[in-house]
């Protein structure tokens, strides 16, 4: 199967299908790729999702990014939020040429499990202090 195959793509086997009145016809085979449990392909692309501590994403910090290669260190910005993508470059799906495209992390925000008084009252001061609505304005 060459690099870079995508779903719905069709390789043709000369010679190794059924036998017919002039010797055996050609083989034609669709490829259709399973998804993988981490990646998503967009485009050329590779796109996956990063959890991030809620205080990597105030203050910025550096978190560990699994890779189709192994994990690399990538740094989140201060301010992050969930949907911000960090481009890993040349760290994603090679393509027909063998040309490597790139690794995109969304970020996704988790907060910790459990309850967390300390937070929670942390949260209750800020929305007095700034309230704000994640609404977009068009």
């Amino acid at each position: 199967i060459p690099k870079g195959a995508q779903t719905g793509q069709t390789l043709r086997l000369k010679g190794q299908g059924s036998p017919g009145r002039s010797g055996a016809g050609d083989a034609f085979i669709e490829i259709n790729v399973k998804p993988h449990p981490l990646y998503r392909r967009e485009d050329d692309a590779l796109v996956m999702d990063l959890p991030v501590t809620f205080y990597d994403a105030v203050l910025g910090g550096k978190v560990e990014a699994p890779t189709p290669d192994g994990p690399v260190n990538v740094s989140v910005p201060k301010g992050a939020n969930t949907g911000t993508r960090l481009r890993l470059k040349g760290r994603g799906l090679s393509d027909a040429r063998g040309q490597r495209g790139d690794l995109f992390a969304r970020l996704v925000v988790t907060l910790p499990e459990g309850a967390d008084p300390a937070l929670e009252a942390f949260a209750e001061e800020q929305k007095a202090k700034r309230p704000y609505s994640p609404k977009r304005r068009a």
